[in-house]
C-alpha cells in the first residue's frame, strides 16, 4: 500500500525548518511522497501575510528539486476556513488505496480535538506531529524531532525590519520575497 504524507499549514513563508521535518517524515516513515498543501485561512489562525498565490509560488520554488515532495492548492481554490477533513477526504478519493499520514506541527497537538469532525478525521489518517520544539512529547502519536528553531514569525519579523533571512528559506524563496517586497512594513 502506498504511504503518503499530507503536510498542511500557512507556509507564510515556507522555510528550511518545514523542508528538514519533511524530509525527515519522508525517510523515518517511508512515505512516496509529501504533499505541501497551503491553507487559505485556517479556522484557528489570523489570516496568511502574503496572499495565496505569493504562497504558492514560494512553495513551489522551494520544492522543485525535491524528489518526493510535492505542492497542492486546492484549499486555496475552495472558500475558507480550510478544513483538513475535507482535504483528507479528497486525497482519499484521488490516492485510492493509500495510508495517509497527516503531518502537523506540534503546536497544533493540543486544539486537535476542535478541528472540524476530528472524529472521523482521527479514523482517516495517522497523525504525524513534527516537534522542532526539544520538549518530550506528550501526545500519542508519532513523532518526527528535530531541534530547529526557525518560524515564519520570525521570519515575517526579520524582512519587515529589513534584517537578513538568509540560511532561513531556501534561496528561491528568499529571492521572490525580496522581488515581490513581501512582509516589508507588516506589524508582526
Amino acid at each position: 500500500m502506498r504511504k503518503i504524507g499530507i503536510y498542511g499549514g500557512t507556509f507564510d513563508p515556507i522555510h528550511n525548518a518545514h523542508m528538514i521535518l519533511a524530509r525527515q517524515a519522508r525517510e523515518e516513515l517511508d512515505l512516496e511522497q509529501v504533499i505541501f498543501v497551503p491553507a487559505a485561512v485556517s479556522p484557528f489562525k489570523q489570516g496568511p501575510a502574503a496572499d495565496g498565490k505569493a504562497r504558492m509560488r514560494m512553495l513551489r520554488a522551494a520544492i522543485a528539486k525535491e524528489p518526493g515532495f510535492a505542492a497542492d492548492d486546492l484549499e486555496l481554490r475552495r472558500p475558507p476556513p480550510s478544513y483538513t477533513f475535507d482535504t483528507i477526504a479528497h486525497f482519499q478519493k484521488e490516492l485510492g488505496a493509500a495510508e495517509i499520514h497527516c503531518l502537523i506541527g506540534e503546536d497544533n497537538v493540543a486544539g486537535l480535538p476542535r478541528w472540524h469532525r476530528f472524529d472521523e478525521l482521527k479514523r482517516m489518517v495517522r497523525f504525524v506531529v513534527l516537534n522542532r520544539t526539544g520538549r518530550a512529547p506528550a501526545h500519542p502519536y508519532r513523532t518526527i524531532n528535530r531541534l530547529i528553531d526557525i518560524s515564519a514569525t520570525d521570519i515575517r519579523k526579520r524582512v519587515a525590519s529589513g534584517r537578513s533571512i538568509r540560511y532561513l528559506v531556501p534561496t528561491e524563496v528568499e529571492t521572490i520575497i525580496r522581488k515581490g517586497n513581501l512582509y516589508r512594513g507588516q506589524k508582526q
